[in-house]
Parts: structure tokens; sequence; C-alpha cells
């Protein structure tokens, strides 16, 4: 059987393409996907080229095309294997690790139900939302404790309006591009700032008393995590959930951690448990689970963050714009519904 996928060809091209799709395992479920959403950082990385493109590889592993992404979709269930009890034929699911892609044929463990009181939209963007949601819960984040977000892509900006839910007070969104504060702004933030200002760090601690208690460190820059080290409270916690594939930085361990009792938390979403959630620690199903409730209780709005919607049959020229356009939309999806 066939179906239609993106696949970044080579280096800086991406097509969509006609592949074969099997039936279903026992332990599988087929999916006809509705919406998948980009993830700019990891897709950039993975159409140029970058060798760091999973954390799981060997440094500077070979860099292979073709390469594939999309893992955050939904859809509706169109088949099942045998041995599938949690979902039905017809039922609307949330995908994580999927691909950009008509037809996901997917293991049960990644595919997790919801009603119609939740949207398409927002349930392709729970995968996604995992990752800040994790971080915030590795800080150990209490209600009236203060929280930094430095770097407001689509996963600062989820982390903004999470910490809100969360109950951080106040919540400081950080980035240096005026209409992603302001975005920040209208989903959570309570202040937004420019860390190119020279009295940055001042205005931080004007803020918080003294301080910042916790910090989602999310630009995978030295200079974002050295700007946020100088903004945190005594005893603060840092996550670090952007992708620091550079490695070549230095940072002053004596004087911005050591001396202040900082922790830096290595956030990646991997860095997990497989099974048996616990406090700090959910399984990816529960974090999506639990985004879902959000979304269900309209505590949260992914789809109300979507600046832009896209036909998987212009991935060309949207993948060329996210490559060169720094100021590519902030929270994107592709809609699947007329591909056939």
């Amino acid at each position: 059987m066939k179906t239609k996928q993106i696949v970044f060809t080579k280096i800086n091209t991406a097509e969509l393409v006609e592949v074969e799709y099997g039936e279903p395992k026992d332990n599988e479920v087929v999916v006809e996907t509705l919406f998948s959403s980009i993830s700019c950082g990891t897709e950039r990385a993975n159409i140029t080229g970058d060798a760091n493109v999973s954390i799981a590889t060997e440094e500077n592993p070979p860099v292979v095309f073709p390469r594939y992404s999309g893992y955050s979709s939904s859809g509706v269930v169109i088949a099942k294997g045998d041995s599938v009890r949690s979902v039905e034929v017809g039922d609307r699911v949330a995908l994580s690790w999927s691909y950009h892609k008509k037809i996901n044929v997917m293991s049960e463990k990644n595919v997790v139900k919801f009603d119609d009181t939740v949207s398409f939209e927002d349930a392709a963007l729970c995968q996604i939302a995992t990752f800040p949601l994790a971080a915030i819960r590795k800080t150990e984040l209490e209600i009236g404790e203060s929280c930094l977000v430095m770097g407001l892509g689509i996963l600062g900006l989820f982390a903004v309006a999470l910490a809100k839910a969360a109950g951080a007070v106040p919540v400081i969104a950080v980035d240096p591009v005026k209409e992603r504060r302001e975005k920040a702004l209208k989903f959570g933030a309570d202040y937004a700032f420019d860390p190119n200002d020279a009295d940055f760090a001042k205005k931080v601690k004007a803020v918080t008393g003294g301080g910042a208690n916790t910090a989602i460190e999310v630009t995978g820059l030295g200079i974002g995590l050295n700007q946020c080290l100088d903004c945190m409270a005594r005893f603060g916690r840092v996550a670090l959930l952007g992708c620091t594939r550079d490695k070549n930085f230095n940072v002053d361990y004596y004087r911005k951690v050591h001396g202040p009792g900082i922790k830096l938390i290595g956030a990646h979403t991997l860095a997990r448990p497989e099974s048996d959630s616990s406090a700090g620690y959910f399984t990816q199903r529960d974090d999506i689970k639990s985004l879902l409730k959000l979304c269900a209780l309209k505590r949260i709005s992914f789809k109300a963050m979507v600046d832009a919607v896209y036909s998987p049959e212009d991935c060309g020229e949207v993948y060329t714009r996210l490559i060169g356009d720094r100021n590519f939309p902030t929270v994107s999806q592709f809609d699947w519904r007329e591909i056939k």
C-alpha cells in the first residue's frame, strides 16, 4: 500500500514523495494523519545536515540522507493489530514519534486516545509540549516560585504557558525578538525582556525579588545559559532543555553555579522513565495524557498559538523558508486532510 510522506531527500531539500506502508503487526495501530507539527530547531538541524540530530547516536556520526521528521501529530485510527486494546477504529488519537506522513503505522504505546473536547490541532502539538513539561517537572517548581524562560521558540512559548498553568509567579519570558516577547505576554508571561538589554539581569532580579527560583533554558546557546545563570536566585534550578549542539563555550561554574548552589538539570526529552511515572519524572505517555486534560478543560490552548498552517504539497517552499528565515513562524503545522 502507498501513502505520501515529507522526506528530506538531500541536504536543504524537502519533497512530498510516495512511500510504501504495510499491514499492522499485532501491537500496531494505523492512523490517518490530519495534522502534524513542525519542530523548527530539530527539523532545521535535520534538513541542513547537522550530524548531531539525535542524542542517542555516537559523537560526530556520519551525515546520511534521506532523513525523516514530524514526530508530533494527530489523526484517526483506520486499522489496528489483534492485540491492541487501548484504541478502536475511528478513535481520535495523538501520536508521538510519528512522521510528516499521511498514513502512520505506530506502536500502540505511541498512540493516545482523546475525545472531541480536544481539537486535532491541539493534540498534534502535545508530543512537542511534553518536552518543556518534563523540564518544568524536573525543576520541582512550587506554586508561587518564579520561572524564567530563556528563548521563545516553540518550546519556550509552551514552557511559558505551562509554567503559568503550574503556578509560577512571576513567569519571565526572554528573547531578543520583540514579536516573540509580545506573543509570550499574550500566552502566560508576566514580564518579557530582551537579553541584549544592558540591564537585563537587574530587571529580572527586580521583578523576582532577588532572582529566579527556576529557569528553563531553551536557546541551546552558551550565551543563553550564561545570561540565565546571571538571573538566578540562590539555590535556583535550571533545566537545560535547549539542544546545545555546540559544546565550545565557557561557564564560570565557580561563581555562577558552585557558589550560589545552582542545580543544572539535563532535560532532554529522552531522559525520562519508560514506565511508572513518579514525582518530577513522568513517562512520555502520561505527560501527553496530562496535556490532553489541560486542553480538554481549556486550561491551555496550543491551537491558539498556531501561527501558520501549510499544505504538505508546499513542503519544499516551507522548508526553504525554515532554513533561511530565523523569523519562521514559531508554531506551525501541516494540514493533511486534502492529501490523498
